[in-house]
């Protein structure tokens, strides 16, 4: 992803990237799709960043 573009997109808290990943398991015996991995990893990544504080919430 570009610099402009990853400073581009909304932050969202950690609470929210959270809150999604738990709503991508909707039961644990139920295994993920390809687009739902997808996503899974997305969302690590990005919660990642914000916990390494890699993003700045824009003024």
């Amino acid at each position: 992803m570009s610099p402009d573009l990853a400073t581009s997109l909304p932050v969202r808290s950690a609470d929210d990237l959270n809150q999604a990943i738990r709503a991508l398991w909707s039961h644990p015996a139920v295994p993920l799709t390809d687009g739902q991995r997808a996503e899974y990893a997305r969302l690590l990544a990005e919660l990642r960043r914000v916990e390494r504080g890699d993003v700045v919430e824009a003024a």
